[in-house]
């Protein structure tokens, strides 16, 4: 099953699995018909709910308990400080479910060390997530060694016995295929950009700004905004916005920045719009309209929520979580603030060409040597913890046990201290509904994002490599690793275009185009997913 595309690395730890194979292998989807979103899912969007919460009419989506009562221990990684075992929350979700949920906590900001060290030893916990960046190194051969093969219990039709694993979306299970075998229980996101321009709509307002359409129209309002004697800039550095106005290939994964363009296979770094997307942001700072954090800094290093809120600087590009994220933080203290998403635009005032991002990008595996007991009662964990929004799985999994962890006003409801402590990103890393938005307290903006991605996925395409799991060969692994360094210093105008030109050219020389080659091989024996 396995496209051997490794050469001397050993064929079958790399290349990737799609096509013919890959059918025989992923679960049947069946939607899921026991809620109805309020915005369906388009043109690659999360689905949307803006209605109030009816707390006495949440769903049932698991009728029957399907955990056997066995003990399962799992390591995540936890952003945070992890609470007690024993918890309310984790005591709660396991009576739920059935299944005695052991939590080994990691740091999150350390988890690579640590998951590392864990799958080179012999104690390896029954469950171990891994998200999509810890993908490096020797990680994704120790997934193909140590991990279990999900596909006698979920392939074709068998993943029908777990209804809310069924309706999770092809595309994230093609992703969670790991040396020719379904590994992996998937969280499934939007294949559409999440890097959103975000903008103070109230100064805007204020002001008389119009959102720019172009390149011209944003350098132009950018110096109108600016004036360093009041304190004001324009922006912070907007090279992730320019790459998607100029055209440029995903950076995210490796794998997604390579394309077949009339028959030749192209990497990002090496077209026109990389280097005219470059040239574009250096002239933002030339200006001076780029607030002096982020002349000083990397792109975007330090938390620009307060000086955003103070109006300092007015656009920023960031995940669209903080589209909600700063609407709640200053909702009370400042409620004139409005932040806003503006629509990517093409450079020249035309459409925009944006690149789709993997349909997955957090997994949790199984270890090889665990019983099919211990096997089912895993995957009856993921197919509560994949219960869609509105049903009182759901609500178990993100939201606790309510009265302790979270109260309910006007259909809203806010987790309490207790709930801020005990439910936090445990339960929600083993397998996660079809990506989902929804804000009780804030509809609008549930409304805004999701109608945002459904705008920019109508622009959206597929390269040719998208969905598929693909693990390059050890030798290729820092190939590409200088290229954020020098874009961020061409950008701030410590080096030219010219240093990138040449980057390329060694870039090429020494394993470049080997790995153009290898890359060939795969799409050859596997076709596209591109479209």
């Amino acid at each position: 099953m396995l496209a051997a595309c490794g050469g001397s690395d050993g064929g079958s730890r790399d290349g990737t699995t799609s096509g013919k194979d890959a059918k025989k292998i992923l679960p049947a989807y069946v939607a899921s018909n026991v809620v109805t979103p309020d915005i369906p899912s388009k043109n690659g969007s999360a689905v949307g709910f803006t209605s109030k919460l009816d707390l006495a009419g949440l769903k049932t989506s698991v009728p029957e308990k399907l955990g056997k009562g066995g003990k399962v221990t799992v390591m995540s990684p936890f952003w945070g400080s992890p609470p007690k075992d024993g918890n309310a929350y984790y005591t709660s979700m396991n009576e739920l479910i059935g299944v005695d949920v052991v939590w080994q906590n990691q740091d999150g900001n350390t988890y690579d060390q640590k998951l590392g060290a864990v799958l080179a030893s012999s104690e390896v916990p029954d469950v171990v997530v891994v998200p999509g960046w810890n993908m490096t190194g020797k990680i994704p051969s120790a997934v193909i060694s140590k991990f279990a093969d999900l596909g006698p219990y979920l392939s074709g039709d068998a993943v029908k016995d777990y209804p809310n694993l069924a309706a999770i979306p092809t595309d994230a299970w093609q992703r969670s295929i790991f040396g020719g075998k379904l590994r992996g229980l998937p969280m499934p996101s939007s294949y559409v950009t999440g890097i959103v321009p975000l903008y103070r709509q109230d100064i805007f307002e204020k002001e008389g700004y119009e959102v720019p359409r172009s390149c011209d129209e944003f350098l132009a309002l950018a110096k109108e905004a600016t004036s360093a004697k009041a304190k004001r800039w324009a922006c912070l550095d907007m090279k992730w916005t320019a790459f998607n106005a100029f055209g440029v290939l995903s950076g995210e994964e490796k794998s997604l920045g390579w394309n077949e363009v009339d028959g030749k296979l192209i990497y990002r770094i090496e077209t026109e719009e990389y280097l005219e997307a470059l040239e574009w942001t250096r002239k933002l700072f030339a200006a001076g309209v780029v607030h002096p954090d982020a002349a000083l800094g990397k792109s975007n290093a330090n938390d620009p929520g307060p000086k955003f809120a103070a109006g300092e600087f007015i656009i920023y590009n960031q995940d669209s979580s903080q589209w909600w994220s700063r609407t709640a933080e200053q909702a009370v203290q400042n409620p004139e603030f409005k932040i806003w998403g503006m629509d990517v635009f093409g450079h020249d005032g035309g459409d925009p060409t944006l690149w789709a991002k993997n349909p997955a990008g957090i997994f949790a595996f199984v270890n090889k040597k665990a019983s099919e007991a211990v096997i089912r009662d895993v995957l009856a964990v993921a197919n509560v913890t994949a219960a869609p929004y509105g049903t009182k799985e759901y609500m178990a999994t993100n939201y606790g046990v309510e009265g302790t962890h979270y109260t309910v006003k006007d259909g809203v409801p806010t987790k309490t201290d207790q709930g801020n402590i005990d439910v936090m990103n445990a339960f929600v890393m083993i397998a996660s509904p079809a990506a989902t938005i929804a804000h009780p307290d804030f509809p609008e903006v549930a409304k805004g994002q999701v109608e945002w991605q459904q705008r920019m996925g109508a622009f959206t395409r597929k390269s040719s490599f998208y969905g598929m799991q693909i693990t390059e060969p050890a030798r290729y692994t820092n190939l590409s690793n200088d290229f954020e360094q020098l874009e961020d210093d061409v950008v701030r105008g410590r080096k030219k275009i010219s240093d990138v030109q040449q980057a390329v050219s060694d870039w090429k020389s020494k394993g470049g185009d080997e790995l153009r080659d290898w890359y060939r091989k795969i799409l050859d024996e596997n076709g596209t997913a591109a479209g």
